[in-house]
């Protein structure tokens, strides 16, 4: 996550300096903790929090569970990950439903803090889950803040209560108390309330935010704060907190460059848990904020969790077992390729995906240098081939290629990347499909992992190994015929002489030394004789 990429970079470098240590020492630890202290400090977080931070872990380092540690630098790290999420609300806060509807939630914040997105970003996410929200326009202050609103609305697909002009026009009580009785009317379950902003904390604001609250007695009051603004995060969350009373804090524009740890600070300083979390601006960059998730990504130890949420939302039950099973059978084309590419697309942001598995601060010049227009390229080739080349990609020769290669507005060096990539894809996943792991490029076999099975035992090639044409052609008819060749039985009865003479039996006492009948009937069959 971009605006906690410094805070990382800082800890990742503090703790890889640990692992080099088999055991720590007293000054080992403090010169962690220091290194730690800075970090926070250089991240924006408040000095209160900082000190309670670093003097928890400081107190936990030394004591008896990084001592006794097979691994104290790991240990370190596990302190660390838990106080992190202690000073982020520790468990996560879902939102609390009303028992006879409407729900109704009210957003306060400063201005330019993002309320009116946000309005549309969690009335898109409820949406999702079956309910029917219902936004109202109470901020009458802001210039064409309602005109806004209604084109969140319209984009999330959800209805919006907006009575009053605004800009300057109307009451924002009067349209927030008639808003909640149009919901009823409607049988809306949900009633999302935007609130005027200011570009400051001051008493107009205070007084018309809380005779709102008064007006509408809200289940959740939810205080929107800008994860950018540095110290003053705090010093605005606890003055909505005297005036308005807010029941949870949602983050925005995590995905910006500033520092943004003050909204670290937040959820620990006002006793207020983190609700939800606004991560760009997309209506579908919004989810709820998991305080455990987040430290793992502050610490660059991964958010499989979200990862794998997002591909349940992005991806269709039904279809990936279709594809599982062409897979199996080796029937997977380039069109199913083509939707396993759209269907990653719908997830969001591949960089974002990337952002959250475990050690990608180590790939963070990579996924800055990817570039995201690659699945569109990849898509705009797919599409440039005709329906029996999909199916069917061993028909691309060179000419097929290179029209291909002009229809998409690429090069044929590309296209014959794209299809080598579908054919490492297809052959990898059929031994994964075939309960086997895949030999990734680049990395060795993995020890005790089967690759699609056993593998087959070859038989032996049986044949004459003379080198005089003639011998080897009577042994190879000898064993056709299922006769023992020459060269073996004389091997076996000539055990022991270099010359096959002395050693082998005489006539008439057990084998003879001599060939059968048998033989030399097969060998005067096969010189035609």
């Amino acid at each position: 996550m971009a605006t906690f990429g410094n805070l990382s970079d800082r800890l990742a470098e503090t703790f890889k300096n640990l692992r080099t240590k088999g055991k720590l020492s007293a000054a080992d630890v403090d010169g962690t903790v220091r290194e730690i202290r800075r970090a926070l400090l250089d991240a924006d977080v408040a000095l209160e929090v900082v000190k309670d931070f670093t003097g928890k872990v400081r107190e936990r380092a030394l004591g008896d569970e990084v001592s006794k540690a097979l691994n104290p630098a790991q240990q370190v790290v596990q302190i660390v990950n838990d106080e992190l999420i202690t000073i982020l609300g520790g468990q996560q806060r879902r939102l609390e439903f009303a028992k006879k509807p409407p729900t109704i939630i009210m957003l306060a914040g400063l201005q330019g803090a993002g309320k009116t997105t946000l309005a549309g970003k969690l009335a898109k996410w409820l949406a999702k889950d079956g309910h029917t929200p219902l936004l109202v326009a109470a901020d009458l202050q802001r210039p064409n803040a309602v005109t806004q609103l209604e084109v969140v609305a319209k984009q999330a697909g959800v209805a919006v209560y907006a009575p009053e002009p605004g800009n300057g026009v109307g009451d924002p009580v009067k349209v927030a108390r008639d808003g909640v009785k149009y919901a009823l009317q409607k049988v809306h379950d949900v009633v999302i309330v935007d609130t005027a902003g200011r570009l400051g904390v001051d008493a107009e604001l205070m007084k018309q935010a809380a005779n709102i609250r008064k007006a509408i007695n809200p289940d959740e009051v939810l205080f929107v704060i800008d994860a950018m603004i540095g110290q003053d995060a705090v010093a605005t969350a606890k003055a909505f907190q005297d005036g308005v009373d807010f029941t949870g804090v949602v983050l925005t524009k995590l995905d910006g460059d500033a520092r943004g740890g003050a909204a670290l600070s937040v959820a620990s300083l006002t006793g207020r848990p983190i609700m939800f979390a606004s991560t760009g601006e997309g209506l579908d960059d919004f989810e709820p904020f998991h305080p455990d998730r987040m430290a793992g990504r502050i610490l660059d130890l991964g958010d499989i969790l979200t990862l794998i949420e997002q591909a349940q939302g992005a991806f269709d039950e039904d279809e990936a077992r279709k594809v599982a099973e062409k897979f199996a059978t080796d029937t997977f084309t380039l069109d199913d390729f083509l939707g396993q590419m759209q269907q990653l697309r719908n997830m969001g942001s591949i960089k974002k995906m990337m952002s959250m598995l475990p050690g990608a601060g180590a790939m963070k010049q990579q996924l800055e240098n990817f570039d995201e227009r690659e699945i569109v390229r990849t898509e705009a080739i797919i599409q440039s081939m005709t329906k029996l080349e999909r199916t069917t990609p061993k028909l691309l020769n060179g000419s097929r290629r290179l029209r291909i290669a002009r229809g998409s507005g690429s090069t044929v060096t590309e296209v014959n990347a794209l299809v080598q990539r579908f054919e490492q894809a297809a052959k990898m996943m059929k031994t994964v499909a075939k309960g086997g792991m895949p030999n990734i490029p680049g990395m060795g076999p993995i020890p005790g992992a089967g690759y699609g099975g056993k593998p087959k035992q070859v038989a032996k090639k049986k044949g004459s190994k003379s080198g005089n044409p003639a011998k080897r052609a009577a042994e190879n008819a000898a064993i056709a015929s299922g006769v023992k060749p020459l060269s073996e039985t004389a091997a076996t009865d000539a055990a022991g002489s270099g010359f096959g003479l002395g050693s082998g039996a005489q006539p008439g006492k057990g084998k003879p030394g001599g060939p059968t009948e048998e033989e030399m009937a097969a060998l005067q069959k096969m010189l035609g004789r």
